[in-house]
C-alpha cells in the first residue's frame, strides 16, 4: 500500500482550525506529562523518603494499568465523543494532580496517595492517546495521515526531550510540587484548544452493542488483518529490544565502567533526537520512495546500527554505540508514523479506538516483557548479555515487514 501524498508540507495542515486544535493540545499536555514524569518521583524521595522499591512501583503502576484499562478504553472511546474523552481525561488528571500539592502544602502527602495519582493520570493518558490518533483520520482526512503523524510524533519526541530537560531545572529550582502545578495549568491548556476539534457522535448501534463483544470484535478485527498483524509483532519487537539495551545502562555506564553520570544522560539524549529527525523525515521519505517502501527500506538499511549497541566502552566506543542508537530511534521513529499512518488507514472508523487500544496493550505488554528480561538475563548471565538480546531484537524487527507485500510496496 502507497499512501496518496499531497506536495504540501505537513505545516500546511496547521492553518486548518481542527488540527491545530490537536495538535497545541497534544503537544503542550505531552511536555507537562514530562515535569510530572519526573516531578512525581522526585517528590516521594524527597518529601516521603521513598525507596528503591516504591519509587519503582510509582513509574510502574502507569505500564500496568493500561494493560489491565487498555482494551475496555478502545471499547469506551469507540462508543462515545472522541473529544469528549479527550477534554475528560485533561480535566480529570487537572484534578488528580492538582491534589498532590495542594496535600502537600497541608502536611498530608502519602505513597498512598502517590500510587492512586500514578494509576489515575496513566488511566487519563491512556484514554486521550487513545482518542488522539482514534480522532485524527476525522480531522485531516486519510490521505494525509502520513503528514498529520509525522507532526504529531515529532513534537512528541521534542516535548518528552525537552520536557524531561526542564522538569530537572524546575524541580531544583522550585521543587517538585512547582512542577505539578505547572502540569495541571498544560493540561487546562489542552482542554481548551480541544473545543477547536470537530465532534463526531458514535452510532446508536454501537452505544447499544454490550462492551464484552466490542472488545472481542477489536481483538478479532486486528488478528484477522495481515497488515495489523505485521504491524504489532513488529512494534513487539522493538518495544521488547529497547529496554533490553536501556534498563540496565545506569548499571553498566556508571557501576561497570566507572563513567559520570552526565555520559549516561548524554548517551539516552540520542534516543529523543533520533526519534525527532526519523519521524519529522518520514512524510518526506513517504513522498519519495511511497509510504511501505521508506517503511521496509530504512529498517533494512539501518539494521546492522543495532548490533552495535553493544559495544559500550570508555572513550570511542561510549560514543560509536550512542551514534547507533540515534540511527536506530531514527528508524523507530520513522516507523511510528508511517506505521501508526497504515494502521489508521486500514482500520473503519468505527473501529478506530479499540483497535488503538489493542495495538496499546501488546506494545505496552513488550515493554514489560522487555524489563523483566532485562533484570533476569541480567543478572543471570551479565548486563552485556542483556545488550546483546536487545540488539538482536532490535536488528531483526523489519523481519516481519518482509512477510506483508502491503507493507514492501
Amino acid at each position: 500500500m502507497t499512501a496518496t501524498l499531497p506536495a504540501r508540507s505537513p505545516g500546511h495542515l496547521l492553518r486548518e482550525r481542527g488540527f491545530r486544535g490537536l495538535y497545541l493540545s497534544a503537544a503542550v499536555s505531552g511536555f507537562g506529562s514530562q515535569l510530572t514524569l519526573v516531578g512525581l518521583p522526585l517528590l516521594a524521595v524527597s518529601a516521603l523518603g521513598a525507596g528503591a522499591g516504591e519509587v519503582g512501583l510509582l513509574s510502574a503502576l502507569a505500564t500496568i494499568t493500561a494493560l489491565v484499562v487498555g482494551l475496555p478504553a478502545g471499547a469506551w472511546i469507540d462508543r462515545t465523543g472522541r473529544r469528549g474523552v479527550m477534554i475528560a481525561a485533561d480535566l480529570g488528571r487537572v484534578a488528580v494532580l492538582g491534589s498532590v500539592p495542594l496535600a502537600w502544602w497541608a502536611d498530608g502527602l502519602s505513597m498512598g496517595h502517590l500510587y492512586a495519582v500514578a494509576v489515575l493520570t496513566g488511566v487519563g493518558r491512556l484514554f486521550f492517546d487513545v482518542a488522539a490518533q482514534s480522532v485524527l483520520p476525522d480531522v485531516v482526512g486519510r490521505d494525509r495521515l502520513t503528514a498529520a503523524n509525522s507532526m504529531l510524533v515529532g513534537t512528541s519526541a521534542a516535548m518528552d526531550v525537552s520536557g524531561s530537560g526542564l522538569a530537572g531545572v524546575v524541580v531544583q529550582a522550585a521543587g517538585a510540587p512547582v512542577a505539578i502545578v505547572i502540569d495541571t495549568l498544560t493540561y487546562l491548556w489542552s482542554a481548551w484548544w480541544l473545543r477547536a476539534v470537530p465532534s463526531q457522535a458514535p452510532s446508536r448501534a454501537q452505544a447499544r452493542t454490550r462492551m464484552n463483544r466490542q472488545i472481542a470484535d477489536g481483538v478479532r478485527f486486528v488478528l484477522g488483518n495481515r497488515v495489523l498483524v505485521v504491524i504489532a509483532v513488529q512494534g513487539a519487537m522493538v518495544n521488547l529490544g529497547i529496554p533490553l539495551v536501556t534498563a540496565l545502562l545506569p548499571v553498566l555506564i556508571v557501576g561497570e565502567l566507572d563513567l559520570p553520570a552526565w555520559m549516561l544522560g548524554a548517551y539516552l539524549s540520542a534516543s529523543g533526537l533520533g526519534m525527532l529527525a526519523g519521524s519529522a523525515s518520514a512524510h518526506l521519505l513517504s513522498r519519495w520512495v511511497g509510504q511501505g517502501r521508506a517503511t521496509w527500506l530504512v529498517g533494512v538499511w539501518t539494521a546492522p546500527a543495532a548490533l552495535a549497541l553493544p559495544f559500550i566502552a570508555p572513550g570511542p566506543g561510549l560514543w560509536v554505540s550512542a551514534a547507533a542508537y540515534f540511527v536506530v530511534t531514527f528508524r523507530i521513529g520513522v516507523n511510528n508514523v508511517t506505521l501508526t499512518s497504515f494502521r489508521q488507514q486500514v482500520t473503519p472508523d468505527a473501529m478506530l479506538g479499540r483497535v488503538n487500544a489493542t495495538m496499546r496493550v501488546v506494545l505496552i505488554g513488550a515493554v514489560g516483557l522487555g524489563g523483566l528480561l532485562a533484570a533476569l538475563v541480567g543478572e543471570l548471565y551479565g548486563v552485556r548479555a542483556a545488550l546483546w538480546c536487545g540488539a538482536v531484537a532490535l536488528a531483526l524487527s523489519w523481519v516481519p515487514i518482509a512477510f506483508s507485500s502491503t507493507l514492501r510496496r
